[in-house]
């Protein structure tokens, strides 16, 4: 099981495939491998895959259980740093998409292209009270309760209450880039959102990032990448994306 060790952190991920690095995010409530388990064969053929567990969840390892998506994103660019990686592709899912978003801002000769899912321009809080654990216990959820305590432990140390607002106060304030933070995102993009994600649209993404590209999933919702879902179409036009690029750079 490795680890990097970064400041005080000691970071979970997993790795496969070989080849140029693709650096998968994951979303709010998941882990690195939870929120991409759809992505590992058909990418790990092609490319160098890391899978992180961020700040605060599941296996990594941190005696401040404070965070949020730009701290995330510092964690990473340290992360490729700690590696010895230049650059990495960032394939980014809901808070993934945030924190790919800060790290293509700020860090952008850290980042050859940035692919988001289930992505969005600004924060929308809708929803987010009803997961903090005084909400959840009221409405019985216990099957979800149990599964935060047992997916995230290794990272909160049974601190679940603590991860949860944490997770909240996340979902409530981001994504908050300034304009001037998405005017720096000079990488080529691709933004795919379904039709029906309720927390954001390739319209108001494009309208932030003109440069990119965008896929509209007909019938998809938040996690069009899923088994289950619209999982070998998305895939299919990310793997394009790529190859895209890697044929501009040999030309």
């Amino acid at each position: 099981m490795p680890y990097a060790e970064l400041n005080g952190l000691k970071l979970y991920y997993e790795e496969f495939g070989r080849g140029d690095t693709v650096l998968f995010l994951h979303s709010h409530f998941s882990r690195g491998l939870l929120a991409f388990s759809g992505q590992i064969l058909p990418f790990s053929g092609h490319y160098r895959c890391l899978f992180p567990d961020f700040r605060g969840h599941g296996r990594t390892i941190c005696d401040d259980l404070t965070w949020n998506s730009r701290i995330v994103a510092d964690d990473m660019a340290l992360f490729l740093d700690k590696l010895g990686i230049e650059k990495a592709h960032l394939i980014g899912y809901s808070c993934g998409a945030y924190v790919g978003c800060y790290m293509a801002s700020k860090y952008p000769d850290k980042v050859k292209s940035l692919v988001t899912i289930g992505g969005a321009a600004h924060a929308r809080p809708e929803g987010a009270s009803d997961m903090l654990p005084e909400n959840l216990i009221k409405a019985g959820a216990t099957d979800f309760i149990e599964d935060m305590k047992v997916r995230h432990y290794e990272a909160h140390r049974g601190d679940w209450q603590t991860y949860l607002r944490n997770t909240v106060a996340d979902w409530q304030q981001h994504p908050d880039l300034t304009d001037d933070e998405w005017q720096k995102i000079k990488c080529p993009a691709f933004f795919i959102n379904g039709e029906n994600d309720p927390f954001g649209t390739v319209e108001e993404l494009q309208e932030k990032v003109p440069s990119a590209s965008v896929y509209k999933v007909m019938g998809g919702g938040h996690r069009p990448h899923f088994v289950g879902e619209q999982i070998d179409d998305v895939n299919a036009r990310i793997l394009d994306f790529l190859a895209d690029l890697k044929g501009h750079i040999q030309n």
